[in-house]
């Protein structure tokens, strides 16, 4: 059985839990508490970060390569592109995520307070740069879930926490985010304390 070593807040733990979700498979979530990490997590991984998948003697680390690795190794629902130049397009497009979105989450949460409101206004326009897209398709990459769609769940849940309001003309993206969260593996993978981070 997998188990995966998930932060109850990490955005990057929350993309495994939905992708583990989607999959519909057996496996076990370990709790890590992010502020007092068990030491076996360091032993686990040498960054000492989650999350972190334990299948037999196999240790990945890394959500994007977490999640690449249970949708090859559990092929149904496929959630990255068969098409070798599609899956490339979908890895570049992931790459920007963590440069353009997520990068800025870090600032939100360690930065100060003139670092995090330009954080703040870096994510709320590059969500806005979603609009035309998702006025034409259901999801990111087409009409399809896809691990695009999973990548950017976590930091769209987390709106109102990190105190980012989208516009006016970002409707069809917050259409598109309602439809995320009433996915039965979105609403399954929360924790009770991310639950807590939208009433």
């Amino acid at each position: 059985m997998m188990r995966l070593y998930s932060g109850t807040t990490d955005p990057y733990s929350h993309r495994c839990r939905i992708v583990l979700y989607e999959k519909g498979m057996d496996f076990e979530v370990i709790d890590v508490d992010l502020h007092n990490k068990a030491e076996d997590l360091a032993v686990i991984n040498p960054y000492g970060k989650v999350p972190v998948l334990v299948e037999r003697d196999l240790v990945l680390y890394e959500a994007n390569i977490i999640n690449e690795y249970i949708d090859e190794r559990f092929p149904h629902p496929q959630l990255m592109p068969p098409d070798p130049v599609m899956r490339a397009r979908a890895r570049l497009v992931l790459h920007n995520f963590e440069n353009d979105l997520f990068a800025q989450v870090n600032v939100i949460e360690h930065g100060g307070k003139q670092a995090a409101e330009g954080a703040r206004v870096a994510i709320r326009d590059s969500l806005t740069q979603l609009t035309p897209i998702l006025e034409r398709q259901k999801y990111l990459m087409n009409d399809e879930f896809s691990m695009l769609d999973v990548a950017i769940a976590p930091l769209l849940w987390r709106l109102e926490h990190y105190d980012i309001q989208l516009p006016k003309q970002a409707a069809a993206v917050l259409k598109y985010r309602e439809r995320l969260f009433s996915r039965p593996a979105f609403i399954d993978a929360l924790t009770p304390t991310e639950k807590a981070m939208r009433k």
